[in-house]
């Protein structure tokens, strides 16, 4: 080897064990950095016959199935999320079968003041007793279903936070996309830029899953699972107007809330739509269908428990137009006006205390114009009876099937505790999943034992090539003095 060979390869050696001590501590500083990914000096032969190393770019070291799979297990651990958050919230609105404050214990009370009343109609304690377990009753299904105009109100309002989201990361990783192009063309280290696109696409990817392209000049592009392209050179801008409300009659099929566009075209928000597998198209799903069926239901009790004393031949006070114990916001129910009538049920006025009503008339008939016979409980006895009478009741969630008023109450409660469980156990399951490939892709990260190795290596090259650049000055030296 020529001196000028040895220089050569002491310089180039310096440099590359300078550059990577720097490589090292970067890692060892970012180790517990969110989204970091470690990184090595890509380190190499200058060719055949030519002394030195020559210095690559900086390498990082990711695994990008691994990466994938995590992507898709954090989608559908949101989307099982969201779910479950939901199912959770109507389970503790309509309540447990331990729960003194639940629909089926707020019936069951209805009917157990009803009986105490028949057993003495003269009692007026009794006959109020019977009052205000009714209008608990019609308060406790209309406040459950004011519970879920608002579970459909947050879906609405996280919809509208998520579009917000997804647009403005897909802006800063359009402009990424151009400084990376930048930045490596001028031959210069792009790897923050890198870690920092790739955390940009996961925000994305738990919202809307992404299919990611790698393309030339390190640039990225982007398109949902199920085909929308999302970023291709320029963001795509997603639109959707929240609602500042939502009533019952709402629907996304009737026009009154909106829908996903993306650049103006209208996509399908289904779960099996172009958008699916993340919390948006859960989302919304919840708003138009989960909430939509469970409303059905509640409509359903609530329209069941009006007609069951909504009926002439009952009470021969009540004309074939009045309303009976429980009313409709407090008129006359008409079944063609069912939806979102959980949300308006409400005690007769003629009966609540509260209202100035006469609970005499629970026994002598709702309309009757003066009190009658004390003891007579014929009525009182025919709503007991009508409480216990077999009528059918159809709805998504609950079916078709002749049930009791206390049946009814029963399956609405047994409906959306099994629908609680079964979300549970999915997003546990879920859970499970994202969190194990986390760890998996966690392990891949900064091991600061061995970064720590790799910089006392690094010490020695530097210390050997510096050796070598002494040897180098005193063999020229003593040339000189020759």
């Amino acid at each position: 080897m020529s001196i000028y060979s040895a220089l050569n390869s002491a310089m180039t050696g310096l440099s590359a064990a300078g550059r990577s001590s720097q490589v090292v501590a970067e890692n060892l500083a970012n180790a517990l950095t969110p989204g970091y990914t470690r990184r090595v000096l890509d380190l190499n032969s200058p060719g055949a016959g030519v002394p030195g190393v020559r210095i690559g770019d900086v390498q990082r070291l990711n695994d990008p199935v691994l990466i994938s799979n995590r992507r898709v297990a954090e989608a559908e651990y949101g989307a099982a999320k969201a779910e479950g958050d939901f199912f959770s919230r109507m389970s503790d609105l309509v309540g447990t079968v331990d729960d003194e404050m639940s629909l089926a214990s707020q019936l069951s009370d209805f009917e157990s003041s009803l009986i105490e009343a028949v057993s003495r109609p003269d009692s007026q304690p009794r006959l109020n007793d019977l009052s205000v377990k009714a209008n608990a009753l019609a308060d406790s299904i209309s406040r459950t279903a004011e519970g879920l105009r608002g579970l459909r109100i947050n879906a609405d309002s996280a919809i509208g936070s998520q579009v917000d989201t997804v647009n403005q990361a897909l802006k800063e990783i359009e402009k990424l996309n151009a400084r990376i192009m930048v930045v490596e063309a001028g031959g210069m280290d792009a790897v923050s830029m890198q870690d920092q696109r790739d955390q940009l696409i996961d925000q994305v990817n738990a919202i809307i899953p992404v299919n990611v392209v790698r393309r030339d000049n390190g640039q990225v592009t982007l398109y949902s699972t199920g085909g929308v392209m999302l970023l291709d050179h320029k963001a795509s801008e997603l639109s959707f107007a929240p609602s500042r409300d939502i009533m019952p009659h709402m629907t996304l099929g009737n026009g009154m809330i909106s829908g996903l566009q993306v650049n103006g075209k209208t996509i399908g928000t289904g779960p099996d739509g172009p958008l699916r597998g993340g919390t948006l198209t859960a989302q919304f799903q919840i708003r138009d269908v989960t909430a939509v069926e469970a409303q059905e239901d509640l409509d359903a009790m609530a329209a069941d428990l009006i007609e069951r004393f909504q009926d002439p031949s009952l009470d021969a006070t009540i004309g074939v137009t009045d309303a009976g114990i429980f009313t409709d916001d407090g008129a006359f129910y008409d079944p063609a006006n069912i939806v979102g009538l959980s949300n308006r049920i409400e005690l007769n006025d003629l009966l609540a205390l509260d209202r100035a009503g006469e609970t005499w008339r629970f026994r002598d008939g709702l309309y009757a114009a003066a009190p009658g016979d004390p003891g007579d409980s014929s009525l009182l006895q025919a709503y007991s009876d009508a409480l216990n009478t077999t009528r059918t009741v159809s709805s998504v969630g609950l079916g078709t099937a002749n049930m009791t008023a206390a049946t009814l109450s029963a399956n609405l409660l047994s409906r959306f505790a099994q629908d609680n469980e079964t979300a549970a156990r999915a997003s546990t399951f879920a859970a499970t999943s994202f969190n194990e490939l986390s760890q998996a892709e966690l392990a891949l990260g900064v091991d600061t034992d061995a970064e720590l190795q790799n910089l006392m290596l690094v010490e020695k090259y530097y210390a050997a090539n510096a050796r070598m650049l002494s040897v180098v000055d005193e063999l020229m030296e003593t040339l000189l003095r020759i």
